[in-house]
């Protein structure tokens, strides 16, 4: 009963095959995560809703979604694809700082909705590989 326990567990956690795809993937999402960050603290610093963890999850979470398609072997068009989807959630959830700065006052939210779209695309950068980019 353990020994299958243990094997189904094994067999869950293969899908990154060896330290250097494990070390690839850290150093991706760390690079995000920071760049990430550094756009927050900007947003943070002026006291706005979206601020450095926003941007970091945002940054983070838009890397995840590149490095799982590709750990999935996904083709080059499907990776096309994978980022469009990216974009066009984060676009709704720029609409909704958006929203939510216009009921506040009147429009406000727009630099908040660009720097959340921004840390996406530095993200998907970094899921890529694209760390230079990114920067």
């Amino acid at each position: 009963m353990r020994e299958v326990i243990w094997t189904t567990i094994i067999e869950e956690f293969s899908d990154v095959p060896d330290i250097e795809t494990v070390t690839r993937i850290i150093l991706r999402l760390l690079v995000a995560g920071i760049l990430g960050g550094l756009l927050g603290y900007e947003r943070e610093r002026r006291g706005k809703s979206a601020g450095i963890r926003t941007h970091m999850l945002v940054s983070v979470g838009a890397a995840l979604f590149i490095i799982a398609s590709q750990q999935s072997g996904v083709s080059p068009d499907d990776m096309t694809r994978v980022i469009q989807g990216v974009v066009q959630g984060i676009g709704f959830l720029g609409a909704g700082a958006i929203i939510m700065g216009t009921i506040k006052e009147r429009s406000r939210g727009l630099t908040t909705a660009a720097n959340i779209w921004a840390a996406a695309g530095v993200g998907v950068a970094a899921g890529l590989g694209m760390e230079a980019t990114a920067v």
